[in-house]
C-alpha cells in the first residue's frame, strides 16, 4: 500500500508521517504526551499508511511549517516550558544552573535569596552556611558560578570541606521542592543579618571588561587620566585589559610580525603555559622547520615554574602592547577596535 496522493492527505496522515520521521526516542517522548484515543488513532494510521512518498513528507512538512506560520508560538509560560524540556534531558539541577545563565531574571524573581546570594562576598556566604547541613551546603554551592563556589567553601570551617565536597560528587537528582525549602530557609537567614551584609559589585575586571567592550577612544581619554588619578590602579586596569589569551585574536600575519620581536627563550616559557591546540596559531606563522624546532625545544624544556611562565607571557603581552602603540600591530579588525 502506499501513501495517498499529496492532495488526500488528512491531518492524522501527516502528523503519522511528521512522527515516523523523527528519531525513535523523540518519538517516543511525543507519543507519550497523546490521550489513549489520540495514541490509537495516530498508530492505527502509522501502520497503515503503507510506502510513504517523497511528495507525501514534503507535503507533511509544508502542512506543518503552514500552521506554525499561521499560528507562531506563543510566548507565555515559555521558561516554565524550556525548564521542563531540559529537566527530562539532564535532571533538575543542570537544569536550574543552566536556566539562571539563560534567563537569570526569570529565576532570580522566584528565588530572590538565591539571586542575592551570588553577590554576596563568598566570604559572607561562608559563614551563612556554616551551620548549614552538608547537603543542604552542596546543593547551594552548586546554584553558584564554580569560582565563587570555590571561595566561598574555602571560607567554610576545614571540617566542612570534605563531607561537603563528597556530597557535591554524589548528590544526584534534587527536587525543585527541596531547593525552594532551601532559598525560605536562606531567605530568612539573609533577612536576620539584613543591613549587615555587604554587597561586592564592581572591580578591577568589571571595569576592565567595560573598557574592553568600549570603542578604542574610551579607552585613549579615560585610561591618562585614571593613571594621575591612581596609578596603581591604572597598572591593574591595564594588566585585566590585555592578557595574553587576548593574543589568539591575532591573524597569521600578525602573529608573524609580534614573534619577530620575541627571544627564544621568552617565546618558549610562554607557549608552555598553554594548551597545545592554542601554539598552533604561534607555529603557523613559523617555517615548517622553525616550527618543528620551536616544537622539539618546548617538550625538551620539561617541566617549568609557574611563575616562570607568566613573566615571560606578560613579556610577550608588552612587546604586543609596543608594536601596537607603534602601528605595527594590528588586532581585531583595526586599530581602532581591539582586545
Amino acid at each position: 500500500m502506499t501513501a495517498p496522493a499529496s492532495q488526500l492527505l488528512g491531518g492524522t496522515d501527516k502528523a503519522a508521517i511528521m512522527v515516523m520521521l523523527l528519531a525513535e526516542e523523540d518519538a517516543s517522548r511525543i507519543l507519550g504526551q497523546l490521550t489513549p484515543d489520540e495514541l490509537r488513532q495516530l498508530a492505527g494510521t502509522m501502520c497503515s499508511i503503507g510506502d510513504v512518498q517523497p511528495h507525501a513528507i514534503a507535503d507533511a512538512i509544508a502542512g506543518f511549517s503552514r500552521s506554525t506560520q499561521q499560528n507562531g508560538l506563543s510566548g507565555h509560560g515559555r521558561v516554565d516550558s524550556v525548564r521542563k524540556i531540559l529537566s527530562g534531558a539532564v535532571g533538575e539541577v543542570k537544569t536550574e544552573n543552566l536556566m539562571r545563565q539563560v534567563a537569570p531574571e526569570h529565576e532570580e524573581a522566584n528565588l530572590p535569596a538565591l539571586g542575592l546570594l551570588r553577590w554576596l562576598d563568598p566570604k559572607i556566604i561562608g559563614e551563612i552556611l556554616a551551620d548549614e547541613h552538608p547537603q543542604a551546603i552542596a546543593v547551594l554551592l552548586l546554584q553558584l558560578d564554580t569560582d565563587v563556589a570555590a571561595a566561598a567553601l574555602a571560607a567554610l570551617p576545614e571540617d566542612l570541606h570534605t563531607p561537603v565536597l563528597h556530597r557535591v560528587a554524589r548528590l544526584g537528582p534534587v527536587s525543585r521542592q527541596a531547593i525552594e525549602i532551601l532559598e525560605h530557609t536562606l531567605n530568612a537567614k539573609i533577612e536576620k543579618l539584613h543591613g549587615t551584609i555587604p554587597l561586592t559589585m564592581g572591580g578591577i575586571k568589571h571595569a576592565a571588561d567595560i573598557i574592553n567592550r568600549s570603542h578604542r577612544s574610551l579607552e585613549k581619554r579615560v585610561m591618562p587620566t585614571i593613571n594621575k588619578i591612581d596609578k596603581k590602579l591604572a597598572k591593574e586596569l591595564e594588566n585585566e585589559m590585555f592578557k595574553f589569551e587576548h593574543l589568539f585574536a591575532l591573524d597569521t600575519k600578525m602573529t608573524g610580525v609580534l614573534l619577530r620581536e620575541v627571544e627564544s627563550d621568552t617565546l618558549i616559557l610562554a607557549l608552555k603555559g598553554i594548551e597545545e591546540d592554542q601554539r598552533d596559531q604561534f607555529f603557523d606563522a613559523m617555517s615548517s622547520r622553525a616550527a618543528d624546532g620551536l616544537r622539539d625545544e618546548i617538550e625538551m624544556r620539561g617541566r617549568v615554574k609557574k611563575a616562570d611562565v607568566e613573566t615571560a607571557q606578560k613579556e610577550v603581552v608588552a612587546i604586543a602592547k609596543r608594536l601596537i602603540a607603534q602601528g605595527d600591530l594590528i588586532m581585531g579588525e583595526g586599530d581602532e577596535d581591539y582586545v
